[in-house]
């Protein structure tokens, strides 16, 4: 098996400019071969992860790419089971250990005609590859449980990667934020995978020289052009033949990165308007004598009209000439088995995370206790018709924000989702129902203990039917509340514009209720034609004023004349009809729960397709950055040195180093 990329270039549309684009990728041809590791190193910014989505098939669909990427001969495919993508995020469930991790990936990705005993085989031998022995059964840790380590983490992620068997393994960035002796360790089992049969491509900042001595081929990328591709050991004389030997004693890759990476002539012209204004004696250390931009030229050309570039071309047209051979298809396990699987892993992370349900659990228990306490033994007093009304309001109205407690936890289920729905593990079906079955039992514990401290403190409509409808229409709501926040979930980037939009959802959901007006004295337009129909709060308060009030009969309001129905309170105080019972209401609630889901759904499946119709535009790199504010130091300095001859910093013994 090999992997060929030819003539790749990847364009990116300007957002400012119609019709005019950026190369992110130009004109890039290479193979890779089994058992061999080959590392693409470059700048930030020069395309190492652009292409390696190129070659995983995770292009975003506002780039255009142009040119071959095939395997033996043949295309490859998004759905082809041997290739595997370990990107540069780590995303694990915190609360499961790294041997049920494992277990639970496996149980998604393997075969269904695998036994459980087979897996269970695989998932060993996949530990001891990695060397996890040791933290097999240790938690990967989240905000309240101690973890394993990073380098322990990112072995896990080629773990979980590896049980497949994939033949090509592509890592972007695998030993960012490791030390030393981590990334020697990552890289070493890299190694072993690749001698094993398999072709390992993982794009590298700028590793150590133990490091380097482990690469079997290197490609140097710059401003998404290749200055170099051939054998890392080559790579040396490659730069001494071009004019750039490598100075002895010093790392191969920071001298390669040192010639390529052009922001060192920013860094250079700030570094020598600094010290001109600051009369600082230029540094002998850091001789700049050529720019980088034109070693990085140089280089380039040097490279196109060499015989590594000839050698490439001739091996690329040896692939294409051979017999192709079809890729083999991801076969992952049944819906079913996908479906119980992920219940049990999201029960497991729900039940061991006290953040998730338990801690609501209790604050729960606690408010409704309170609410027992401030509406305790509502009597049938004229004046109580109000307090049941307030009461009703408070927990369907207020109560329920505690739902946006979950936020957090919603949003990191969401980062593992898109982790293993990029990997082809499962869709967002499989999500949406595993979530509403994991989560059913601790919304149905909540409704209970909720409902039956308040139902018998309060002293709420007597009867068995009356105290299910108010704990069944408290389920219904939390379960539609929680819908609605997995929704803001999946859109949103992070916990804190979650938790602002979560809230705001509710609180507008809530202001098309009986809570702030009847609704039949709402505008008609907007407010009440379509909100107060999509709102949950309208279908649960006007159900539970239904079976609060229908049946019961309150003291007049003079005395002497006959006591009032519920009924007639319901029209005319509070403006609910009584065209429909309360449960049509309760129906009502659980359509909009259904609702929920699809949407849900919906988001989940086309959320992606539709952002990238709307690219975000590039930051600005952080060197450029860091050159204007070494200038505008200078320029302060500068003044600084005019008005007063005598400061500390005018002198050169004042300065230690030319970057403040």
């Amino acid at each position: 098996m090999c992997l060929v990329w030819e003539n790749l270039t990847v364009e990116l549309p300007s957002m400012i400019t119609s019709g005019s684009t950026r190369k992110l990728l130009s004109d890039l041809s290479g193979y890779a071969e089994p058992g061999h590791i080959m590392a693409i190193m470059g700048s930030s910014g020069s395309g190492k992860s652009t292409l390696l989505d190129s070659l995983a098939g995770r292009l975003s669909s506002n780039v255009k790419m142009s040119g071959k990427v095939f395997i033996n001969a043949k295309r490859s495919s998004v759905d082809c089971r041997d290739i595997s993508y370990v990107t540069q995020e780590d995303f694990f469930l915190g609360t499961l250990t790294v041997r049920e991790t494992i277990t639970y990936s496996a149980h998604l990705r393997l075969p269904r005609k695998m036994t459980k005993e087979e897996i269970d085989s695989v998932v060993d031998n996949t530990i001891m590859e990695m060397g996890l022995q040791d933290c097999a059964d240790s938690k990967i840790g989240n905000w309240h449980l101690r973890g394993i380590s990073t380098g322990e983490k990112k072995r896990l992620s080629i773990s979980v990667e590896i049980l497949t068997r994939p033949h090509i393994m592509l890592l972007d960035e695998p030993t960012t934020g490791l030390d030393s002796a981590s990334a020697f360790f990552v890289i070493r089992a890299l190694s072993s995978i690749a001698y094993d049969g398999k072709i390992v491509i993982c794009s590298l900042h700028q590793p150590s020289s133990d490091v380097f001595n482990l690469l079997d081929d290197l490609l140097l990328l710059s401003g998404g052009e290749t200055v170099y591709f051939g054998e890392a050991k080559m790579a040396v004389k490659f730069f001494a033949e071009a004019g750039f030997p490598c100075p002895t004693k010093r790392n191969p890759s920071d001298h390669f990165l040192r010639c390529i990476n052009v922001d060192f002539d920013i860094i250079a012209e700030a570094l020598l308007r600094y010290q001109n204004i600051c009369a600082i004696p230029e540094s002998s250390s850091y001789p700049v004598k050529i720019k980088t931009a034109e070693i990085r030229e140089t280089l380039i050309e040097k490279y196109k009209c060499s015989d590594f570039s000839i050698n490439t071309r001739r091996r690329i047209q040896e692939t294409s000439e051979e017999p192709a051979i079809e890729p083999n298809k991801r076969i992952n396990a049944s819906s079913w088995k996908q479906l119980s699987t992920m219940t049990r892993r999201s029960f497991v992370n729900m039940h061991r995370d006290i953040g998730y349900y338990w801690l609501r659990m209790v604050l729960y228990v606690l408010i409704s206790i309170s609410i027992g306490v401030l509406f305790f033994n509502s009597g049938k007093d004229r004046e109580t018709i109000l307090e049941r009304a307030k009461c009703v309001c408070f927990v369907y109205g207020f109560m329920i924000c505690l739902s946006c407690g979950g936020l957090p936890f919603f949003i990191e289920e969401m980062k593992v989702f898109r982790r293993e729905r990029l990997g082809g593990d499962y869709g967002g079906a499989v999500l949406v129902l595993s979530n509403f079955f994991s989560s059913f039992p601790f919304l149905l514990a909540i409704s209970l203990l909720s409902g039956t401290i308040i139902y018998y403190m309060v002293k709420f409509h007597p009867g068995f039917p009356h105290y299910a409808f108010f704990c069944i229409n408290l389920f219904c709501c939390l379960s539609v509340i929680e819908t609605c926040m997995m929704i803001v979930a999946s859109l949103v980037p992070n916990v804190l514009m979650g938790i602002g939009i979560g809230t705001g959802v509710i609180v507008f959901m809530m202001m098309a209720s009986e809570i702030f007006r009847p609704v039949p004295d709402l505008p008609k337009f907007f407010w009440r034609y379509p909100v107060s129909y999509i709102s949950f709060a309208t279908w649960a308060i006007q159900g539970e004023y239904k079976n609060e009030m229908i049946g019961l009969e309150f003291d007049p309001l003079l005395p002497g004349n006959s006591k009032v129905k519920g009924e007639i309170v319901l029209q005319t105080v509070f403006g609910v009809p009584l065209s429909h019972s309360k449960w049509w209401d309760l129906t009502a609630l659980l359509f909009l729960l259904l609702t929920h889901r699809l949407v849900l759904y919906m988001v989940l499946k086309y959320k992606d397709r539709i952002a990238s119709k709307f690219p975000r535009p590039h930051a600005n790199k952080t060197v450029q950055h860091l050159a204007r504010r070494v200038s505008k130091v200078g320029e302060r300095l500068s003044s600084s040195k005019r008005h007063h001859p005598q400061h500390p910093l005018s002198s050169q013994e004042g300065l230690r180093s030319p970057i403040p």
